[in-house]
């Protein structure tokens, strides 16, 4: 691993996590990590009502043909100005990496640009290096964080944890999204939702009454939309986390 990159209120390091076991072409497993002091928070991929999403840039590796990142599973934080989906203390963010050749090392070279807040937000720009050769062995790190990251699931699915349904409430202005939602009786529960693009700021998914029994129902406004984008027919990805358990459903709005 490298060393931490930053200061008292946060910094940044890279992990090497050995080989993936998944079938397909060769690939390297690491983690980007963030350290976060008590009470300094950063931003998930999706910030909610304000914030800024971290950019991971790779594009200075060498012998790397790709990087895929995972993102663990947010948590909901509100203050003066709403409520924004990020994390606190430490998170992984786990890597897959495909070299360009599979029996040389790759370069992993990092520009992160996030931002950290605690009564005010903060812009952060870090590098990191770090060379990651394939057979080493897997880091126990990576594979707790790969964990955090929700699992994808259909809508309708049988699970404890589950999307069950979703409804149009066109008689709402704006017109608004209800999500049922099946979940373990006993843990707190955090629903997002996000649009097709970035540019697209949907409201943080609020409890309301009205769910089925054995389920939560939540509900967001069809509010921030691009200039001229039309909701109906959009594909939707709502992320539902009930403590150590998360999932994600992409549908389309119909």
């Amino acid at each position: 691993m490298t060393a931490w990159q930053g200061d008292a209120r946060a910094g940044i390091r890279i992990i090497a996590g050995g080989t993936s076991p998944e079938n397909g072409p060769p690939a390297l497993r690491a983690g980007v990590e963030i350290r976060l002091a008590p009470g300094w928070k950063t931003y998930w991929r999706y910030p909610g009502d304000s914030g800024v999403p971290p950019h991971f840039d790779f594009t200075k590796s060498e012998n790397v043909k790709s990087v895929q990142l995972a993102w663990p599973a947010p948590e909901r934080f509100t203050d003066v100005d709403g409520s924004f989906i990020g994390y606190r203390d430490n998170v992984l963010f786990p890597l897959s990496i495909e070299p360009k050749d599979a029996a040389k090392p790759a370069i992993l070279r990092l520009t992160l640009d996030y931002a950290i807040c605690e009564k005010v937000c903060i812009p952060v720009q870090a590098r990191s290096e770090l060379t990651i050769k394939a057979g080493a062995t897997a880091g126990s790190e990576i594979a707790e964080a790969q964990k955090t990251v929700p699992r994808a699931q259909p809508l309708g699915a049988d699970a404890a944890l589950s999307l069950k349904a979703i409804h149009r409430d066109n008689a709402a202005k704006p017109a608004r999204v209800l999500l049922d939602i099946a979940a373990p009786a006993g843990r707190p529960l955090a629903v997002f939702a996000e649009g097709p693009s970035a540019d697209w700021a949907l409201p943080v998914p609020d409890k309301v009454d009205g769910a089925p029994a054995g389920q939560q129902r939540f509900a967001f406004a069809l509010d921030g939309l691009p200039p001229g984008a039309d909701a109906s027919g959009a594909t939707l990805k709502v992320t539902a986390v009930a403590g150590s358990d998360a999932i994600e459903t992409t549908f389309r709005l119909d």
